[in-house]
């Protein structure tokens, strides 16, 4: 059986920048990619996505953007393009359509089965994502056969969904980003609405990434979280990217005209039952953005930015109907969109390895990337290491020094 010191499980730019740093470090190894550079951002997304990052800000180890508009956002094929030059740039080691289907451990370290046969290894660098499956409720096998389902995995645009009405559930970035192509394409969409990061896209007159950047808000540390698991959880912020850098919050779609209701809560005798909490998720949504922008105000008056920025400004609150609907025929709904999160898929772990790294609920047990099990690392999960973590511009940190850990374990030094 072949042998390596290090196998990196995705080649995306998690797993590609675990491979830079293995690189420099001389630590042999393979990647293992089920099906090519960037897999995902060419497969699992829908035609109109975009970065909710700014293009200046997209960066990997010894490459950042150098196009004409850097204050655009990547189109998810441009993403896996930016991404497949990294790969060629840093000749990593990839190895395309190698489907892992088990990682064991061993005496001396693990092996890895793959569809194309197996390695043993002294380590193992885990970069397969965090947004493998979508999270569906158990309970969406209720929903009436006549109701068309679909997750983001199966959502191109709106020509795929039959005429008629739609019902979008979950507000996060995803959410509301269908929500609103859906309903400008001539369909009256209702967003059923859980917990939520409201975000503006600018914030006196800069994109509202650049403050979390230059304020430091995405320098916190892992270990400096009061609620780390919390954090790890959150959805993706209400932004979208667009050559006009508007803000799409629930104030925006209710003026495109999509109804608002409160979180899905169960399907019951054909009708969807939802949480009267509406107005409550809503306001505590509105202050932690104003806790937020409040945040950046002190920054920029303490450290002079101030005269570099527009005045302070603030947002209307999220305005809400005086009695949110509580219920929903799904008879008279064409298709559901279930825009409720994803999650890992570790079904390829051994048995023994996944009853010690991933708790109940499927997440994997790290600390700071350091998973539970000797030579067992993690990279490209949110707040990983920090809080930017979660993009794309914070796996090189996050790559660097999961693998001067890992090198460590080697014992070939920090």
């Amino acid at each position: 059986m072949e042998r390596t010191t290090t196998v990196v499980v995705g080649a995306g730019h998690a797993g590609l920048a675990a491979s830079h740093f293995l690189a420099a470090r001389s630590i042999d190894h393979v990647v293992l990619e089920r099906g090519t550079v960037a897999n995902s951002w060419r497969t699992e997304r829908w035609d109109s996505l975009r970065l909710l990052t700014p293009n200046w800000q997209s960066r990997l180890p010894g490459q950042h953007y150098d196009g004409p508009d850097p204050d655009g956002y990547m189109t998810a094929g441009e993403v896996a393009e930016f991404i497949d030059r990294f790969a060629e740039s840093s000749r990593a080691p990839v190895r395309p359509h190698t489907t892992v289907t088990s990682l064991r451990r061993t005496d001396d370290g693990y092996q890895v089965d793959t569809d194309q046969g197996g390695l043993r290894c002294d380590t193992v660098v885990i970069a397969s994502g965090a947004c493998n499956l979508p999270v569906v409720p158990a309970w969406s096998g209720a929903v009436p056969d006549s109701v068309t389902q679909l997750t983001p995995f199966d959502y191109r645009g709106p020509a795929q969904l039959a005429d008629g009405p739609v019902l979008v559930v979950g507000a996060s970035a995803t959410g509301v980003q269908l929500a609103a192509e859906i309903q400008r394409s001539g369909r009256q969409v209702t967003l059923a609405t859980g917990e939520h990061v409201r975000m503006p896209r600018t914030y006196r007159g800069r994109d509202v990434l650049w403050w979390m950047d230059a304020s430091g808000v995405w320098d916190q540390r892992h270990d400096e979280v009061p609620d780390l698991t919390r954090a790890r959880r959150l959805g993706s912020p209400q932004l979208v990217g667009t050559d006009e850098r508007t803000t799409l919050d629930l104030n925006a779609l209710t003026d495109l005209g999509v109804e608002l209701v409160g979180r899905a809560s169960t399907v019951r005798d054909h009708e969807l039952l939802f949480s009267g909490g509406l107005r409550n998720v809503v306001a505590l949504a509105d202050l932690k953005q104003d806790r937020l922008l409040t945040g950046f105000d002190e920054w920029a008056t303490r450290t002079g930015v101030d005269g570099d920025v527009k005045p302070v400004e603030r947002f209307e609150t999220t305005r809400v109907a005086a009695s949110p609907r509580l219920r929903l025929d799904l008879r008279g709904i064409r298709t559901v969109l279930w825009a409720t999160g994803f999650r890992a898929d570790y079904s390829w772990l051994d048995t023994p390895v996944a009853g010690q790294v991933v708790d109940g609920k499927g997440q994997l047990r790290h600390d700071g990337g350091v998973v539970d099990s000797p030579g067992l690392y993690a990279l490209g999960l949110p707040v990983l290491r920090r809080r930017r973590s979660t993009y794309i511009h914070g796996i090189e940190d996050d790559a660097r020094e999961v693998v001067g850990h890992l090198a460590g374990h080697l014992g070939t030094g920090q």
